[in-house]
């Protein structure tokens, strides 16, 4: 089949076995491949894997494995958030909520990670993460605590003297 008009300059040149299907179910199928293929590849370029030849390869290696898991993890952060990140690409996920400077305090019982204020923080906050204590079994069960500086709000500085900070 040849099908035109599906946002190509050129044609698409589609090859099937599948005699049977209607042209319509043929194409339908076909487009909802693509979305998935598009996917993965958008995954393998913003996590800089080697470039494929396939958009779809034909094997599965450790690389492409946990490049999809990655590609999850980032779009389970997109449902958590919500407010419109449930379809984002990974690139986006990472620039507003992930790509951000944070002080890591460290004791014997928790690892607080308090990032700077953002723009996107109230939506982290929204999505409970500022209220989620997970306990890291790695890091000696100690528990992992968030805490988001909102735009506007100020910082404690007495808070930083007792940490031991200059200042």
């Amino acid at each position: 089949m040849i099908i035109t008009d599906l946002g190509h300059e050129a044609p698409t040149f589609l090859l099937t076995n599948q005699l049977k299907r209607s042209a319509r179910k043929l194409i339908g199928r076909y487009a909802r491949r693509m979305i998935i293929e598009n996917n993965i590849q958008d995954s393998i370029d913003f996590f800089h894997m080697d470039a494929l030849s396939s958009a779809v390869p034909m094997k599965v290696d450790c690389d492409l494995q946990l490049t999809l898991m990655a590609s999850s993890l980032y779009r389970l952060l997109g449902v958590q958030v919500g407010q419109g990140y449930e379809r984002a690409k990974s690139r986006t996920l990472f620039r507003d909520f992930v790509d951000a400077t944070a002080t890591v305090d460290i004791s014997a019982q928790q690892i607080t990670v308090r990032f700077q204020k953002r723009a996107h923080n109230p939506l982290l906050l929204n999505g409970g993460f500022g209220r989620k204590k997970v306990k890291v079994p790695w890091l000696d069960h100690r528990a992992l605590q968030l805490v988001f500086a909102e735009v506007g709000q100020s910082e404690n500085v007495s808070s930083r003297r007792l940490r031991g900070n200059p200042g």
